[in-house]
């Protein structure tokens, strides 16, 4: 396949974890980190966001990018041999891939190639049927007046991926940003789009600030909040 596929998993932590030794904690935050350590050289991306005190049902996730298929398996299936992973729910988990936009001049798929802002927001997307039967031209000034209004947002950078057909959403709209309050500018403007009247689901949203996967996980019983005290 030429392009990436593009995908979330989200992942939340049993309280009663918690309550074990912090030593039995320390060695399963590391078992896990270590994963993902090794990991993150292989694929095109892979990055981690914390949640922590801001979503009640997910703490941290991860944001994997990659050209095989087949990698996005191979890391679930060597996370899940740590013991954190006994510890772990996945509230939330999303597939997509890359493709050429019909609404631009591309005709390859974009590479997603993360830009290293602080912040990522991320929500599975889906349209209204009736935004398919308008005349492609329609379609085509609505999608130029939305793109429109996004590049007026420089600090902004919009990675939108492809879901149709292989997960229940349609699209998967990530946005690297350097203050979640930025972003919601850019919403509070878009919902005044023509393209906006044809939205049917866009939640859940996540923003997740990035971190190193140690900090993620350390986020979970505290344990960086201990040493900095």
């Amino acid at each position: 396949m030429e392009g990436q596929y593009v995908a979330y998993s989200f992942f939340r932590v049993d309280p009663a974890w918690r309550r074990l030794p912090i030593d039995e904690r320390a060695a399963g935050k590391d078992a896990f980190a270590q994963v993902i350590e090794d990991w993150a050289g292989r694929m095109d991306a892979l990055r981690a966001y914390t949640v922590t005190g801001v979503r009640p049902d997910s703490d941290f996730f991860l944001w994997k990018i990659t050209q095989r298929y087949e990698d996005l398996g191979e890391v679930g299936a060597a996370l899940n041999g740590t013991p954190l992973a006994g510890w772990l729910e996945t509230p939330y988990s999303y597939l997509a891939t890359t493709k050429a936009s019909v609404y631009t001049k591309a005709r390859r798929p974009r590479k997603v190639v993360p830009k290293g802002s602080p912040y990522l927001v991320v929500y599975p997307f889906v349209k209204l049927r009736p935004w398919y039967a308008l005349p492609p031209e329609d379609r085509q000034r609505a999608m130029e007046e939305h793109m429109g209004v996004g590049a007026e947002f420089t600090t902004i950078h919009n990675h939108t991926t492809y879901s149709f057909g292989i997960d229940d959403q349609e699209f998967m709209t990530a946005f690297e940003c350097d203050e979640p309050a930025d972003f919601m500018h850019l919403m509070l403007t878009l919902r005044e789009s023509e393209a906006s009247r044809y939205t049917e689901r866009d939640t859940p949203i996540f923003v997740g600030q990035h971190v190193d996967i140690r900090a993620a996980l350390d986020a979970l019983d505290g344990a960086g909040a201990r040493v900095g005290a």
